[in-house]
């Protein structure tokens, strides 16, 4: 959980109030691409958040310079238009890999065990973000917390080579919007005099309670201690006449003094990233995460590491899952997704070179023409950066399904509830520094796997079909004036739909 540095500097807070928009996040939305070590700028503003971390307490009168101060954190470097980045000038073929597994025509869940439908390919994309202006302000009592919240919307279409032609195809296949949150910005809010005035909601002490001379506001605000005093009388006392004696029961105070919720505990978020999405087949997501650091820091030097050769056959990131028989390989004895297919994948199977049917599944998958990247997808983000000078870069990793703390979900309409229930969603976003011809160029990787559940193996066990889709991306106006006019021609910027349209195949519940 990252938070902002303090950037008070000992100030009074009559001069914080005044300086919060310009020594906070403004020059993170003003920066320009031809600004040199954005990211470098951006993390040295931010630290690990810790109990003992100090934050600011909330005051009504400070709320809109609050507000005007909301901190996005590295979710401000999102901030435009992203499209698909391919640096084949003169082959315009989709950057992106998606690979979608579906139920095969004729099934039924739980009846006819491993059959499934399978497709591989590449896509262009836009993805343009958009900040909220102002902070989100969530309230919870002594807890304030404030969100920098900022709009997404993404559009693909699969590329594909026209049968005995040259021409390509873009076929659109998947919309989605949603919005990203920076969850950082935490205030305690104490009880004051006119909160209490306000909210109360509570009657004044009655008449005739005996204990009503304890409660010198005449509101119940101040617990009760039974103690028996120097006379040997029982009485009640409230906490500052306590001084240590043993008591023998409490009377609960009933209101809030002012203030009450100074001492904390203050809320730490689990997390410091949310992403919440819409996909028209009928589910809606919210994933949970944080920047991902190499040792103490979240900024890390150089280019993403991905896996090569064996060290590749990881089954967290395959399209082919250990419930799918895994092709009849193991992490402890993998195929070499960086050696050509096995030759069982272009031979005829059966029994005998096949016992287990754990191949057959999987076959067409190694057999793919995108082969190796069919198989595991990122590897394409590994090949897309070769040959890249990447200075530094930030990721992020984000999850339906954390395995502690707070927990994010996936809800379904009926239909896909029934059919393909879409259980898990994970996802990992590189940040990066791309240096050329001297100039710094941020560009914008990012792996995205969901997993389907749908029909039994073979022994009854619930088989789990990975849907991935990886991309790399830069700024609109970071890419070649062809890439520019491919992606205006495919995406224009109208939002009217008009009936010519194809229907669409989007590879989240292939249709």
């Amino acid at each position: 959980m990252l938070q902002r540095n303090d950037l008070t500097g000992g100030l009074k807070e009559s001069e914080l109030a005044a300086n919060l928009v310009g020594d906070g996040n403004e020059s993170l939305l003003k920066v320009t691409p031809s600004d040199q070590g954005r990211l470098e700028k951006l993390m040295s503003k931010y630290k690990q958040l810790l109990i003992e971390t100090p934050i600011n307490p909330f005051r009504e009168e400070n709320l809109q310079e609050i507000v005007k101060n909301v901190d996005y954190g590295v979710l401000s470097m999102l901030e435009g238009t992203w499209v698909s980045y391919n640096d084949n000038q003169g082959n315009l073929v989709g950057s992106g890999i998606h690979t979608t597994i579906m139920p095969s025509p004729g099934t039924n869940a739980g009846t006819i065990p491993g059959k499934y439908s399978f497709e591989c390919e590449e896509y262009i994309e836009k993805l343009t973000f958009n900040l909220v202006p102002g902070g989100v302000r969530n309230r919870g009592g002594a807890n304030e917390q404030f969100c920098g919240a900022v709009k997404y919307d993404q559009s693909i279409k699969s590329v594909n080579r026209v049968p005995g032609t040259s021409s390509l195809e873009y076929t659109p296949i998947h919309e989605e919007n949603g919005m990203y949150l920076w969850l950082s910005q935490i205030f305690n809010y104490a009880a004051t005099k006119k909160t209490i005035e306000e909210d109360r909601g509570i009657h004044a002490v009655a008449p005739d309670d005996p204990n009503r001379h304890l409660y010198k506001s005449g509101y119940q605000d101040e617990t009760l201690f039974l103690v028996i005093n120097e006379k040997g009388v029982k009485e009640y006392v409230t906490l500052e006449n306590l001084n240590g004696r043993e008591y023998y029961n409490i009377i609960a105070a009933k209101e809030l003094k002012p203030g009450a919720g100074q001492t904390g505990t203050y809320f730490i978020p689990d997390y410091s990233i949310s992403r919440s999405g819409v996909i028209p087949h009928g589910s809606t997501v919210t994933l949970l995460g944080d920047l991902k650091p190499k040792g103490s820091s979240f900024l890390i030097q150089g280019a993403p590491a991905f896996p090569s050769g064996d060290a590749a056959w990881k089954y967290d990131h395959l399209s082919i899952s250990q419930t799918m028989g895994g092709a009849g390989a193991s992490e402890a004895d993998p195929i070499n997704l960086d050696a050509p297919p096995p030759a069982w994948v272009f031979e005829k199977l059966d029994h005998k070179n096949d016992p287990q049917e754990n191949r057959i599944y999987t076959q067409r998958i190694l057999a793919h023409h995108l082969y190796p990247y069919s198989v595991r997808p990122d590897l394409r983000l590994r090949d897309n950066n070769k040959g890249k000078v990447i200075k530094n870069h930030v990721r992020i990793d984000l999850s339906s399904k954390n395995k502690t703390g707070a927990q994010g979900g996936i809800l379904n309409v009926p239909f896909v509830n029934r059919f393909v229930p879409t259980v898990e969603m994970n996802m990992r976003m590189w940040i990066e520094t791309v240096e050329e011809n001297g100039v710094e160029i941020l560009q914008l990787q990012y792996e995205q796997i969901i997993f389907f559940e749908f029909d039994f193996g073979d022994n009854g066990g619930t088989t789990s079909w990975p849907h991935i889709q990886v991309n790399t991306l830069r700024k609109i106006d970071d890419v070649s004036p062809e890439q520019r006019s491919l992606i205006e021609k495919q995406f224009p910027s109208s939002s009217i739909i008009t009936s010519s349209a194809s229907a669409s195949e989007c590879p989240y519940h292939k249709s």
